[in-house]
């Protein structure tokens, strides 16, 4: 019986941290203009530990992931389902350069808004 509830539970360990989160990680690393070596001496981390981590083959404990990111800028929010889509809303307008296009606040990237000339 026992053999029977393992074959049916799933393993609960990431593989790696998702890929947006990686690339995330990496362009604020490029923004700085650090290399891997770079940011690891600031966290106290070696460099290949910096690579593996980037490209997925390690899952950093947490406080390493907080220290990661806060000294790159940034940081890790907990956000409602429902609200992610305002939250992104919020993180692309404030990334857009000014003068840009108008959108309404909570238009996908990739949504017409509509609503002109109809």
């Amino acid at each position: 019986m026992r053999s029977n509830i393992s074959q049916h539970i799933k393993p609960l360990r990431l593989k790696g941290l998702p890929a947006d989160l990686r690339q995330q990680i990496k362009d604020a690393r490029a923004k700085r203009g650090w290399g891997q070596r770079e940011l690891g001496a600031q966290i106290g981390l070696p460099q290949p530990h910096i690579s593996a981590i980037e490209s997925g083959e390690v899952v950093p404990r947490f406080d390493t992931l907080l220290d990661l990111v806060r000294v790159l800028g940034l940081d890790l929010l907990l956000v409602p389902r429902a609200l992610v889509p305002a939250v992104q809303s919020l993180i692309r307008a404030q990334q857009e350069p000014e003068g840009s296009e108008e959108r309404s606040l909570y238009a996908s990237g990739d949504q017409d808004t509509g609503g002109e000339g109809k």
